[in-house]
């Protein structure tokens, strides 16, 4: 791309001038490349910060009434490829200056990072990389959202009870054996093949849905489609806690989980298609067919994670049993209630409500899409506040409001799912960077893997209880009441027993991942 200009002119006094001309260290941290304090000419390039290209000269004419006239120019490109239009905008605001910057220190600099930007700061290289990550994390949630939205539609085609849809949505999960078995493989061969191999291999299995017969069919090969969607979920999880710095972990779990939510998105609005005939909702699935060569080449250039390629001791899981379990014992409750909270949507706004196709999107857009709220002001205060609080308080305001709105109808409906999952989508960066966080680089694929085996697990006990229980009292309501017991086991967990992982490197976290390869890792500190 060609670098863009910003020009800024200004009048200032002698302090003014030196503010100016020292190196700026905010959201880029600069190198003094050339100086001429006589001419009062300076120019400076970029030593670490989110640009591909940067360079800022500054020229300054004494003025006759006193003080200064400073013409400073700065060119420049971020390091953001596929979002950088969405970007560009708001960094040519950050490098406009009305004034003399002010001087702050490291901890004043991280509170007034721009909304946009994590508190810690990147290099061009994790930039980069997180753009491309964000880029695959669509196709994980176009992929893990499919036979969710779709699944009314087919049953009715299929002639399948509520009951019936709920032991297929819990069957599919079964996949996640296989997602295992591909997180365990990252971190023996690394994590950039396995992104292709699952790049490649859902976009498969989901156009394979497209000819399946009956329910069964369209269960197998969602169970393969979902499997490798997950494992590539956890991939991008684990690569992008490698790349962050300890300051910006919970904003790029924030930023991944916006394009997951992007890709699913994009099957939502897909949805009113299944209108147009009994087999439409088919359609849906093959749609990621013509994405291949982009999500193909998008996961070829991403490269091995820095903490991968970087000598690391091995460990066992047995010094590593007591947070695994905390971990895994969270994932399960979490899901036993946040699965058929959004797995059945569709179906009680369909059956209970008389939504159409698209009541049914327009509902989802208007209620979920304000959720993108929720994730940018948790992962920011889980950087700089602490992952704890946010991922309790989130936790429990958002079961008690979902809650709420399955047992109401009309405007408290839209109000309260809207809310709530605001409030839900905050605990999402705070809590969702702990399973990568809490072990070292040779176990940290395998560990993950284990932790959505038992969030699976949950997830198809909620989806049968709830299915039964819809059958029993005649509602989903009752049913997510009875599972919102789940969450609140969560923010006790979270509360008494998780540890605060916020600004503390791998390393610390880890101390396997600090001794020469090949060595024996030992326990990390308890809990």
């Amino acid at each position: 791309m060609t670098p863009r200009t910003t020009v800024n002119e200004l009048d200032v006094d002698e302090d003014g001038l030196h503010a100016l001309v020292a190196a700026r260290d905010d959201i880029l941290r600069e190198d003094l490349a050339d100086a001429d304090p006589a001419g009062h000419d300076f120019r400076f390039t970029c030593a670490e910060g989110p640009f591909a290209a940067y360079d800022r000269t500054l020229h300054a004419d004494r003025l006759e009434a006193g003080g200064y006239h400073v013409r400073e120019e700065i060119v420049w490109d971020i390091a953001i490829p596929l979002w950088a239009p969405l970007f560009r905008p708001l960094v040519a605001r950050q490098l406009r200056r009305n004034g003399p910057p002010e001087i702050l220190d490291e901890d004043q600099a991280a509170r007034r990072a721009p909304w946009w930007s994590p508190p810690a700061r990147l290099d061009a290289r994790s930039s980069s990389i997180l753009s491309m990550l964000c880029g695959l994390s669509m196709l994980t949630g176009y992929l893990g959202t499919t036979i969710t939205q779709t699944m009314t539609y087919a049953a009715k085609e299929f002639g399948a009870t509520t009951a019936q849809q709920g032991a297929t949505l819990a069957a599919v999960r079964i996949g996640v054996l296989l997602s295992l078995v591909l997180a365990t493989l990252s971190d023996r061969r690394g994590r950039q093949k396995l992104l292709v191999v699952c790049a490649v291999g859902g976009i498969a299995a989901s156009v394979a849905g497209a000819a399946s017969p009956g329910l069964i069919a369209l269960g197998a090969t969602q169970t393969v489609a979902r499997a490798f969607a997950t494992a590539l979920a956890l991939l991008i999880g684990v690569v992008s806690v490698e790349e962050m710095p300890a300051g910006g972990r919970a904003y790029a779990a924030s930023v991944l989980a916006m394009t997951a939510a992007l890709g699913a998105g994009v099957a939502v609005i897909l949805l009113p298609l299944a209108d147009l005939g009994l087999a439409a909702w088919r359609i849906v699935y093959i749609v990621p067919l013509f994405g291949l060569p982009f999500f193909l080449r998008l996961a070829r250039r991403i490269p091995e994670s820095r903490r991968f390629r970087k000598p690391h001791g091995r460990a066992t899981m047995r010094g590593h049993r007591s947070r695994l379990a905390l971990l895994a014992a969270a994932s399960f409750c979490g899901l036993l209630f946040l699965a058929p909270v959004s797995q059945f949507q569709n179906e009680f706004l369909r059956n209970e409500h008389g939504f159409t196709a698209i009541q049914i999107t327009i509902f989802t857009l208007a209620t979920n899409t304000p959720a993108g709220v929720g994730i940018v002001i948790g992962g920011r205060l889980a950087d700089l506040r602490g992952r704890r609080m946010v991922g309790a308080v989130g936790t429990i305001g958002g079961a008690v409001l979902l809650t709420l709105a399955y047992q109401s109808s009309g405007a408290a409906l839209w109000v309260l799912w809207m809310v709530g999952t605001i409030v839900a989508a905050a605990c999402v960066p705070a809590l969702g960077v702990y399973g990568a966080e809490l072990f070292p680089t040779s176990l940290r694929g395998r560990a993950n893997g284990l932790i959505t085996l038992a969030g699976v697990t949950g997830s198809s006990l909620g989806l049968i209880l709830a299915g039964r229980f819809e059958t029993r009292f005649g509602s989903f309501g009752p049913g997510v009441a009875i599972l919102a017991v789940g969450p609140l086991i969560v923010a006790a967990l979270v509360v008494t027993l998780y540890p605060e992982t916020a600004h503390v490197e791998l390393e610390t976290l880890n101390p396997e991942d600090a001794l020469e390869a090949g060595a024996v890792g030992f326990a990390p500190p308890a809990l």
